[in-house]
């Protein structure tokens, strides 16, 4: 492995882009990917050879500081790294349902959490649309004794959420827009960033002077991004690097 990059082959670029964020335990806008070899079907099987491909992380993935959370996450990069056997393409005249989704997300989510050992439960939570977009699908795993799921900054949430997307868009065919929240943990978290950017930017247009927040995960970071885009007074943008980047609050002039 040099500079921290592998390469992967399955039967296709997709596949082998897949299987690789799997191993690494990244998800795809934490990584470079270069296509070493677009692969061939070959002719009636003969000359056929898997595609290959080498990822490379932008930067060093957080490790959770708990032990448990540690565990967790291998545990399910564990799950996925699993070789499975090449589905057919789908039938164009077959198409899962958003009831028939849901449930093979909720499925995979439990049987993730069960071999983790955690005693829960996972429940489909409906959320409101935002503007144009569908709202994605929500899991919502509710029990005792969940905040190792959590994680610092709700990385290892975020992991388990990354994960489970894999596995449910590999089974259906076609990418799922899924949230994984424990107990509307990330609910709480985003009215908590949405006030806390509403009461800085109150500071920022009075003071007129910058204020930078703690570093913050890439979706935290977007929240205050959207709270304060349409703001008449501030403007907002990311500063630094890798787990030390964060949002800094600045008035327009």
């Amino acid at each position: 492995m040099k500079n921290g990059s592998i390469e992967i082959s399955a039967p296709t670029v997709e596949d082998a882009v897949v299987k690789g964020l799997a191993q690494l335990g990244l998800p795809r806008d934490d990584v470079d990917v270069e296509v070493v070899d677009q692969g061939s079907k070959g002719l009636l099987g003969i000359g056929a050879r898997d595609a290959t491909v080498r990822l490379t992380p932008r930067q060093k993935p957080v490790v959770p500081s708990q032990p448990e959370a540690e565990l967790i996450v291998e545990t399910v990069v564990a799950e996925v790294q699993t070789e499975e056997p090449v589905k057919p393409p789908p039938s164009k005249e077959y198409k899962r349902s958003s009831d028939q989704i849901a449930e093979v997300a909720r499925q995979t989510l439990g049987e993730l959490l069960e071999k983790m050992g955690m005693d829960c439960q996972v429940n489909i939570r409906q959320e409101t649309a935002s503007g144009d977009e569908p709202p994605p699908l929500t899991l919502d795993i509710e029990g005792e004794d969940l905040d190792v799921l959590i994680g610092r900054q709700g990385d290892v949430l975020n992991a388990l959420q990354y994960i489970t997307r894999l596995i449910v868009s590999r089974e259906v065919e076609h990418w799922v827009n899924l949230v994984v929240d424990v107990e509307r943990y990330k609910q709480r978290r985003a009215n908590s960033l949405r006030q806390l950017a509403a009461n800085i930017a109150d500071r920022v247009a009075r003071t007129q002077q910058p204020v930078a927040l703690e570093p913050m995960p890439p979706n935290e970071r977007r929240a205050i991004h959207i709270a304060l885009r349409d703001h008449p007074s501030v403007t907002t943008q990311s500063v630094g690097k890798g787990d030390k980047r964060k949002v800094t609050i600045i008035p327009k002039r």
